[in-house]
């Protein structure tokens, strides 16, 4: 299982923002989470907490492309955390090698046919609405089939638009338009997600849904989980401290 390290360049990101947010500090962290062992540097320029205002398109490439290009050189696959399809194909352009689409192809029209075009691995999540409206989409009967319904059909559709199944990486979206007990639900059965057939990626990490009250606090959690998780079968956690979740692998 690989560990892809979380690289926010925002001043808003609910377990850190602010705290990579100039060029410098991006820049140093990302080294940092590589020399700890990161398989993969998840580099992002807006926030997609609940609540979350949405940054210009601008001003998102502002943010990360010179850090993608500075990060590049350090050998390690940088993938670019985005729902525009005009910054993953600037990331790519600078050396990103993966596009991570919050909205599995739902923001951005464009986005699939790009990801296509650019041919790099893509990694749909299952989502609902924006960070302002995701919080009121949390409205499950079965949490895990419908998840799993409507993650297959951004599948269906990356694949429609020339995505090959080789590029194809899928997401539940922890956190993302779900409740506590509709995160653990999915946990609980993720090996139904791994059967269907593409590598697995879970983000929980630092999440409201790990308990403590603040992000810091859900480190333990976050690390008891990979190490659960480490048995599972999924391809990859995204995390934010590489070190400590490395070190139960």
């Amino acid at each position: 299982m690989l560990v892809m390290g979380i690289l926010n360049a925002t001043p808003d990101s609910f377990a850190d923002g602010g705290e990579h947010f100039t060029y410098p500090d991006a820049v140093d962290h990302g080294l940092k989470l590589i020399a700890e062992g990161a398989d993969i540097i998840d580099v992002g320029g807006e926030s997609t907490r609940p609540g979350a205002e949405r940054v210009s398109a601008a001003e998102e490439e502002r943010r990360v492309i010179n850090v993608i290009s500075k990060l590049v050189d350090a050998g390690k696959p940088i993938s670019i955390d985005t729902m525009r399809a005009s910054t993953a194909r600037a990331a790519v352009i600078a050396g990103a090698s993966i596009i991570n689409d919050v909205s599995g192809g739902l923001a951005d029209a464009a986005m699939l046919d790009t990801a296509a075009e650019l041919k790099v691995p893509y990694i749909a999540m299952h989502w609902r609405g924006h960070s302002k409206e995701m919080n009121n989409l949390a409205v499950y009967t079965n949490v895990v089939e419908e998840v799993i319904t409507e993650l297959s059909l951004r599948i269906e559709a990356a694949l429609s638009a020339g995505v090959s199944k080789s590029n194809l990486i899928i997401d539940p979206g922890i956190g993302f338009a779900k409740e506590a007990a509709d995160n653990w639900a999915i946990i609980e059965e993720i090996a139904r997600f791994v059967a269907l057939g593409y590598p697995v990626l879970v983000g929980a990490s630092r999440k409201r849904f790990l308990g403590g009250d603040d992000p810091t606090s859900r480190e333990a959690a976050t690390v008891e989980l990979t190490k659960r998780l480490s048995q599972s079968g999924i391809w990859a956690v995204r995390v934010h401290g590489v070190a400590a979740n490395k070190a139960v692998l």
